[in-house]
Order: structure tokens, then C-alpha cells, then sequence
């Protein structure tokens, strides 16, 4: 660890890049950049990651404990105001050989493999606001630091929305991209890889790049929007965001059918449910499945679009779901949030559709083996399911309930990660599991990051 004269130098060396590049500030939900007079170097922000509203914060400070990334502290936080800014620090950043991390709100800093190393946090809480709307093409571009509750808010009076849910609440654009994060209407819209047509990237150098555009049939060029989704930070700062947009429906309903039957039957019954809202025309835009530890299953359905259109589908699945289903304009209170809590271990598992009741078997198999409350939910509709493990549950039961549930993902056609999970699970387990493709991913990295200085050691293979 540098001494503290090193970090005054390099906190001096940050500084002097950030000014270098001028104090825009962000975005605003007008698309302009804020003049008004402030003291040089801070920047009145809306949020900071504590939910502290309403104080000048430094464009570049010591770090707190508070500013830690999975359990590494830090040295140095900086938080620029545009992408020029950006630039700037990590073409500085490269210049003095830092470690450099990402943040947003820190909604799943504790997500991936801790940083080998942490020099600089670079937040993007002033990353934010709409900068274009385009409405009459459905398209928005929008800082990667902006909550997605505060950009479905900007663009609600036009009555458009972008079909993407935040699991965790608080998310923000730039952290859903990190994680390739959605939710229940991935069934409908698609994953934040389909709905995200352009992006706005710093390089490890400080070098910037653009891709995609503000048109939906964009297919010129390198396709950087998919690369950097998902990659947890490690190719590079997103910084601004082109996503295609879709209209508010006028109507929603929810379709629930609660299964008591435990056991087999009880699976045999959520696979009959799953296979008839399938096979049915009912264009559901989202098809979850809810498998809590004390047992029993929950099936819901939504249904988007007109009144009318919503109201005759909605009866439709009540007849063809049986006397259970219960329609009704209410999510259930489990609806689109992952089933564990701060501090526990959380898992996604992956598998074809009629793998589906097969993963819910093995995560009540594997809760009665090693008598370990395990909760199931997620989309039946398209074959993602999150399991979820309390915190104080023994870590080397998780460790092979972890093991049971990758083998049940893979004999379902998928995979099983470990998202998040306590210091003492992650010491046990292998969190990412086997992945193909690996030394292609190695490749890609060398090419973006070749130093191996952005969230080091955060992603798959100790990228």
C-alpha cells in the first residue's frame, strides 16, 4: 500500500486532470449542461451512494471506509462530470499505474470476486440525466450514472418507458450494464443486451469510443454495446447510454395461480401451468415462478397492452389455468426482487424451458438434504431462476449446495453463478463455475485493458 504522500501526489496529479478538462458538470433531463456559479472542483450532487442529498462533494477525494468494493479499501474516489472529464482521469489514472474500479450507487458492489488491488473508485454519481429523448424514434441517450427510477420518471410523460426492471432498487444504468441486469419482462422486451443500441465508452487510456448510434437497425461498425454488458467493469467506463425505448401500456394484469401440493405433485402441477401459458396465445410479458422455503409455489403471469386487450386475455388464462387463478391488477409482493437479502448468498441459474420444474426440484431437494432454507424465483418464461441462502446457514453446506445446484443447471441446459455471497462462502466455492469461452474473453481483455488495471481480478477467470 502507497504511503500518504504518494496518495496526496496522486489525489494532486487526478485533480489537475479533472480541471484540465473542464467543469461541465452532468446532464441534465433537458439534455443541457448546468452553468450555474459553483465553487471550482465540487458539484452539487442529487445522491451520493449513502443517500446523502444536498452537499458539495469533491470531483476527486480520499477514500472512507465506506467507499471500500467487496470488502478492498480504496485510496482515492473520483467522480467526474462528463466524459471529457473521464478521460482525463483515467488517461492520468494509466499514467501513475492505479487500479481503478467502478461505481454507481454500489446497489451490487458486492457482486463478482473482490478487486486484486484498489487505488481508485471512480463513482458516477454526476454522470446523470437525460441527455437526448428522441420520442417520435423511441430512442433516449442517458448518463450511466443515472438511477433507472429516475429515467423511467423523465420519460413517463411521454408515455414511454424502458422495459427493464431493477431486482435490487436503486440500480443505475451504467451498473445495470456492468451486470447485464433484468428483471420479469425480459419475457416481452429482452435482456438490457437487446435493448441497449449504443454506447459511450473510456478506455483503460483515457482513449474514447463510441458504438451503436440512435437508430434501433444501427449495424455499422463493432458491436462495443454487447461486449462491455456484463463485463462487470472490466473493459472499460460506460459513460453515456443509446437505448430503444417502448410505449407505457394503458393496462396490466397479473394472473396467479398458487400451487399448495408439495412434492411431486406439487412440480408436476407449476409444469402443467408452465407448459399452458406457453402454448396458449396469451403474449404474456413476463411468466414467473415463486418457490419460497417454507414451500408451495406461486405462478403469475402479466399481461400488458390495451383495456380491452388485457381484459380478454386475463380471462382467457383464468379458464385455461384452472379455478386457482386469481387475476387482479397487483404484482405479488415478491415480484421482480431477488429472493435473498443483503449478505446472503444469491445464485442465478440458467436452464431450457422445460428445465425449469426440474431446477426448482433440485433447490427443494438440496434445501431437505442439507436442511438449508433455500428460496427459488425468477422467469419461467425464460429460463432464469435466482435461488437465494441466508446468511447464517453453514458455509460448507452451501458450498455443496452450490455444487448440487451447478449440476442440476447444467443437466437443464445452463449454468449456475454464484452473484453475491458472504466472505466465508466465497472462500469455499468457485463462484463463476465453468464457462466456455474463456480465453476468448482472456483476448478481449488483453486488447481493452492490457495492463489489467480496471476492477482486476472482479470477472470470470480472475479477469
Amino acid at each position: 500500500m502507497p504511503g500518504p504522500d504518494t496518495t496526496t501526489a496522486h489525489l494532486d496529479t487526478l485533480r489537475a486532470a479533472i480541471a484540465a478538462a473542464g467543469d461541465d458538470g452532468p446532464a441534465t433531463s433537458s439534455g443541457t449542461r448546468p452553468n450555474g456559479a459553483r465553487p471550482a472542483g465540487t458539484h452539487p450532487d442529487r445522491a451520493t451512494r449513502d443517500g446523502t442529498a444536498g452537499v458539495d462533494f469533491p470531483l476527486v477525494r480520499p477514500a472512507g471506509p465506506a467507499d471500500a468494493i467487496g470488502g478492498v479499501p480504496a485510496r482515492i474516489v473520483a467522480a467526474p462530470g462528463s466524459t471529457a472529464q473521464a478521460a482525463a482521469l483515467l488517461r492520468a489514472a494509466a499514467g501513475l499505474g492505479l487500479s481503478v474500479v467502478f461505481a454507481g450507487r454500489g446497489s451490487r458492489s458486492d457482486w463478482g470476486n473482490p478487486p486484486r488491488s484498489l487505488d481508485l473508485v471512480v463513482e458516477t454519481r454526476r454522470l446523470t440525466g437525460v441527455v437526448e429523448h428522441a420520442a417520435g424514434d423511441l430512442i433516449v441517450v442517458v448518463g450511466a450514472g443515472t438511477p433507472l427510477a429516475e429515467l423511467q420518471h423523465a420519460l413517463a410523460p411521454a408515455g414511454q418507458q424502458l422495459g427493464l426492471d431493477d431486482p435490487v432498487g436503486g440500480a443505475t444504468v451504467g451498473g445495470a450494464v456492468a451486470v447485464n441486469g433484468s428483471g420479469p419482462r425480459r419475457m416481452l422486451y429482452g435482456t438490457l443486451r437487446d435493448l441497449l443500441i449504443g454506447v459511450t465508452l473510456v478506455r483503460a487510456d483515457g482513449v474514447v469510443a463510441h458504438a451503436g448510434g440512435k437508430v434501433v437497425k444501427n449495424v455499422a461498425g463493432y458491436d462495443l454495446g454487447k461486449l462491455v454488458t456484463g463485463a462487470y467493469g472490466t473493459l472499460g467506463l460506460v459513460t453515456e447510454c443509446v437505448f430503444r425505448l417502448h410505449p407505457v401500456p394503458a393496462a396490466r394484469s397479473y394472473v396467479r395461480c398458487p400451487v399448495t401440493a408439495a412434492g411431486a405433485d406439487g412440480l408436476a402441477r407449476v409444469g402443467r401451468l408452465l407448459r399452458t401459458v406457453l402454448g396458449a396465445q396469451l403474449v404474456p410479458a413476463a411468466l414467473e415462478v415463486e418457490a419460497p422455503p417454507e414451500g408451495g409455489y406461486d405462478v403469475v403471469l402479466l399481461l400488458e397492452g390495451t383495456p380491452a386487450g388485457v381484459a380478454g386475455r386475463a380471462e382467457a388464462a383464468a379458464r385455461l389455468l384452472g379455478a386457482e387463478a386469481l387475476p387482479g391488477t397487483a404484482a405479488p409482493p415478491w415480484w421482480g426482487r431477488y429472493p435473498w437479502q443483503p449478505g446472503d448468498t444469491g445464485l442465478k441459474l440458467t436452464g431450457v424451458l422445460s428445465g425449469v420444474p426440474d431446477l426448482l426440484a433440485a433447490g427443494r431437494a438440496a434445501a431437505d438434504r442439507h436442511d438449508v432454507p433455500i428460496g427459488v424465483r425468477g422467469s419461467a418464461g425464460t429460463g432464469v431462476l435466482y435461488a437465494g441462502l441466508p446468511a447464517a446457514a453453514p458455509p460448507d453446506r452451501v458450498a455443496r449446495v452450490v455444487e448440487e445446484l451447478r449440476g442440476a443447471a447444467t443437466e437443464a441446459g445452463g449454468h449456475a453463478v454464484v452473484l453475491t455471497a458472504p466472505d466465508r462462502v466465497r472462500d469455499r466455492v468457485d463462484l463463476w463455475g465453468p464457462v466456455e469461452g474463456l480465453e476468448l474473453m482472456r483476448r478481449v481483455k488483453q486488447r481493452f485493458d492490457p495492463d489489467a488495471r480496471l476492477a482486476p481480478g472482479r470477472f470470470v477467470g480472475g479477469i
